[in-house]
């Protein structure tokens, strides 16, 4: 589900609504913030955008940003 792109890892995830758009980014928020790594993110009603690389190395794609994109997809997986 995620691309990489532009020197990102980049994805959309779409839900049935904004409460459970926002429960699916809260528990993300616990995740990056144990592994402290932060997506960059935005949620418009049922959608949610992330972008993740890594600003210490260069803003350029690392394993911080696969082992959090591979967290975020064993999350969402919760939502299907």
């Amino acid at each position: 589900m995620f691309i990489e792109k532009d020197n990102q890892l980049q994805a959309t995830f779409k839900f049935k609504d904004f409460s459970e758009a926002f429960g699916f980014m809260t528990e993300v928020a616990f995740h990056a913030e144990k592994q402290n790594h932060h997506p960059n993110w935005s949620n418009v009603w049922n959608t949610v955008h992330i972008h993740l690389n890594t600003h210490d190395a260069g803003d350029i794609v690392t394993d911080k940003d696969h082992r959090l994109a591979a967290t975020i997809l064993d999350i969402f997986k919760k939502y299907q």
